[in-house]
């Protein structure tokens, strides 16, 4: 028969004694259950005494939660909540460092069970800690200095036990002094900290700030965007959590720059137009307002030449190419950071423009307007963040003004690309274009910092642009589609006829080779070629390294192609299975043979790769033998890209076919008719 439902079957442990094996009834009083428990070990005052889960939770057993044992769990009887808050709550205030160590080390376990913390939270156990944040700080601190790292970090487990309870959300955030915030918030601005001491303090603020508006006031004031960004730059490696939670504030970080890209400059605000005089002011050095000495005209001639040269659009008044939105006055207050911040940049690019032909210059107040269009669209500013994205940019994070600092290097680029395409007026368009992709293709690559970008934007030259296009042009579906591969295959053996012909062309010039001798001096030399006819192998010893080609009438020894049976390349050599040859890997690289009569060898060790390239392949093909080499692919892939780039140069953004046109039906008669009048 099975046992009732309410009969659960558990073991118990007091230490120093062998555990207890009991079914405890479900229906009755848990303090009858523990007063039992007590009797059996011949313990008093059963109500100083509860019982508690022996797993890793170390969680009391309540009235509340009794229902959730099961049949063969494991229970420790151990001293009541309140004895044990009572207990820990004298200990952390001893006077003795090692035995407040280990007492707040056994706060921060036991305050994540909620019915302890209730207990000591009743003992005003939260103002003890705050109190001992507020007043300790400095001790725990010198402490810290002189005591051994196994005994932990006091402040660390006195922010852990303060965090574990106020997670149980029994005590309202609106009780602390604006001296705890601050003393919390000191333990983040300061550069160098403990990283538990870190992450309770970060804690602690953020529950502060979603716990309580008028503490999200008083934090703001203390934290900012800039002192968080070193830390973010810590952690590594960055889970996918900490990747959204930092693409989410990249994103609400440059939404920030939404109002000001939405906002259209008023030709009539003079407090506007004076960020235009400033920027006049820093690139010439003038005055912001003339002087009054002058006519209206001069000085209107005055403004009108300088905003031409500072590229405005419209010279007359040049707050009208502000009125566009997006990026309306964003773009100006880019302007006026690069202008301030980075001056010199600034007025060498405005000078430096200022003095070109016309045509040649590039305007920077259209480029500043039009490149800051182009970040906000790249950077996704003012639209609404995915939930599920982890596409973050950590150069972003590593400056209080980051997008200002990234327009300030991307218009130095765009005055150097202009430069590089040598671009008129009328190649704007084309111009931003691939800046856009520079930008992108550094972007991709997710740099650490904006030093790191200036680096790989300076990388991706224009030519350099150029090429990768070109690679990727090569790369596209296009170039796989089967009239493409079909138009390969058709080119290839014409291009490994033309390297046939390099070949035997070399062979026909000759090549000086060095004398295989036992010996360790090798200076003596013999010289090989082919005849102009390719019929013959003239070959004879010389005393010394040729300067040029050798004359066929000096070569004494000949060798009919026709009698060549076989090349051998290697450790297949004759050669190179005497004593001690193997030994030299180089030597062995060099070596091949040609194999004549029945069983008569000419021996080569060519002085180089290239050479012992071009003789095996060269040989090869008068066998009528493939040719192999390494220096034969690449010759191929080389000539076969440059011969394919020519010939598809006028279907460039042409979509080719995957199958030919139909072939049109033929006429009903070959009457035609040409009328010549």
């Amino acid at each position: 028969m099975p046992p009732p439902s309410d009969i659960v079957k558990v073991a118990i442990e007091w230490p120093g004694a062998f555990p207890k094996l009991m079914e405890i009834d479900q229906k009755k009083p848990l303090s009858a259950i523990i007063k039992e428990v007590c009797e059996g070990w011949s313990l008093g005052n059963h109500e100083n005494f509860a019982l508690q889960n022996a797993d890793s939770t170390n969680f009391y057993i309540t009235e509340k939660n009794r229902n959730d044992i099961k049949n063969g769990s494991i229970l420790r009887l151990t001293t009541s909540p309140s004895q044990t808050a009572a207990q820990l709550h004298e200990r952390i205030q001893s006077s003795s460092m090692d035995a407040k160590l280990e007492a707040l080390k056994d706060l921060a376990n036991s305050s994540r069970d909620v019915t302890f913390a209730q207990e000591f939270i009743n003992l005003d156990g939260i103002s003890l800690l705050t109190q001992m944040v507020e007043s300790g700080t400095e001790r725990y601190q010198k402490l810290q200095k002189i005591m051994k790292p196994c005994f932990g970090d006091l402040l660390s487990f006195t922010l852990t036990a303060f965090v574990e309870l106020m997670d149980h959300g029994i005590v309202s955030w609106d009780t602390f002094s604006v001296a705890f915030i601050k003393k919390i918030a000191g333990y983040v601005n300061k550069s160098a900290m403990d990283t538990a001491v870190l992450q309770r303090s970060l804690a602690i603020l953020e529950s502060m700030v979603l716990n309580s508006q008028d503490l999200y006031q008083k934090v703001a004031q203390e934290i900012t965007i800039g002192q968080l960004i070193p830390h973010l730059q810590g952690p590594k490696p960055i889970n996918d959590e900490m990747a959204h939670q930092l693409y989410v504030l990249q994103v609400l970080t440059f939404n920030l720059l939404e109002d000001r890209m939405m906002t259209k400059m008023d030709p009539q605000d003079q407090a506007q137009r004076d960020i235009i005089f400033e920027l006049r002011r820093i690139a010439f050095d003038v005055e912001c307002e003339p002087n009054n000495s002058g006519s209206i005209e001069k000085r209107k001639s005055m403004y009108t030449r300088d905003y031409k040269k500072l590229g405005f659009i419209n010279h007359v008044n040049p707050a009208m190419d502000f009125t566009q939105i997006p990026p309306g006055m964003l773009a100006l207050d880019n302007m006026l950071y690069f202008a301030r911040h980075h001056q010199d940049a600034y007025i060498r690019i405005v000078l430096e423009n200022s003095s070109r032909e016309d045509k040649h210059e590039c305007p920077f107040g259209r480029s500043s307007i039009e490149l800051t269009k182009m970040l906000c669209e790249t950077l996704k500013v003012g639209e609404l963040r995915d939930e599920n994205c982890h596409d973050f940019h950590p150069m972003f994070f590593t400056h209080d003004r980051s997008f200002e600092e990234f327009f300030c290097i991307c218009i130095q680029l765009l005055n150097k690309t202009w430069k590089e395409m040598r671009a008129t007026s009328e190649d704007f368009n084309k111009v931003m274009q691939v800046v856009r992709d520079q930008i992108m293709r550094a972007l991709t690559q997710k740099p650490n910092s904006l030093d790191q970008l200036k680096s790989r934007l300076q990388n991706l030259s224009y030519t350099e642009i150029l090429k990768i296009r070109q690679s990727e042009r090569m790369n596209q579906e296009d170039f796989q589609s089967r009239p493409i591969l079909e138009l390969r295959e058709k080119i290839q053996p014409e291009i490994m006829e033309l390297i046939k012909q390099q070949r035997l062309n070399r062979l026909c010039d000759g090549t000086c080779f060095r004398k295989i001798s036992s010996r360790r001096r090798q200076d003596k030399f013999w010289y090989c070629r082919l005849s102009p006819n390719h019929k013959v192998l003239h070959y004879g010893d010389l005393e010394e390294s040729p300067l040029g080609e050798v004359s066929h009438d000096l070569l004494q020894e000949k060798l009919p192609v026709a009698d060549i049976k076989a090349v051998v390349t290697g450790k297949d050599c004759p050669h190179m299975k005497e004593k001690g040859a193997l030994k030299q890997n180089k030597v062995l690289e060099l070596a091949f043979s040609v194999l004549y009569e029945s069983d008569e060898y000419l021996n080569f060790i060519a002085p180089d790769k290239h050479e012992y390239c071009v003789w095996t392949d060269g040989l090869n093909a008068l066998l009528g033998k493939e040719m192999t080499s390494d220096f034969t692919k690449s010759d191929m892939d080389t000539l076969l890209s440059m011969e394919m780039k020519l010939r598809l140069l006028d279907l460039e953004n042409i979509q080719i076919p995957e199958a030919p046109p139909p072939i049109p039906k033929e006429p009903s008669n070959y009457d035609f008719v040409y009328d010549c009048n």
